[in-house]
């Protein structure tokens, strides 16, 4: 099966993107980037989002590409993942994009970064780093 409808058909059945309202924007190997609005449902108090839709976003997209650069009869599961916020994520929607440090058998090393848009401008909003197992 072709990276791009593997790794769609799998966010396809992701629960808590759907619920997030994200949407896939690109699959390439070893990279992979998703983005969601920024809703009152998905903000902290004072309106920016909240820190769970950032860690979400990066963890998934950090992940997909992880799985971009597995043989097709593996899967992966986050093992450990950090994140930095670094900004106020103040905007329209938030655009994560995660991409693979260092493939391993056993561990793959990601990063994502978390981008706060408003009016096509980006702001860097979060850092995440992690571990990724294929199982």
């Amino acid at each position: 099966m072709e990276i791009d409808t593997r790794i769609r058909e799998s966010f396809a059945r992701q629960g808590m993107m759907t619920t997030l309202g994200a949407r896939l924007v690109a699959v390439t190997p070893g990279a992979v980037e998703i983005e969601a609005a920024i809703t009152p449902e998905t903000s902290q108090q004072h309106g920016f989002a909240h820190a769970a839709l950032a860690f979400a976003l990066g963890d998934s997209a950090a992940g997909y590409a992880a799985l971009t650069v597995m043989p097709e009869d593996r899967e992966v599961v986050t093992s450990e993942m950090k994140i930095h916020l670094l900004a106020p994520a103040r905007g329209a929607r938030l655009i994560a994009r995660g991409r693979v440090v260092k493939p391993g058998r056993r561990l793959v090393i990601v990063t994502a970064d978390v981008y706060a848009v408003t009016a096509g401008v980006e702001t860097h909003a979060a850092l995440l780093t992690g571990t990724m197992v294929p199982v």
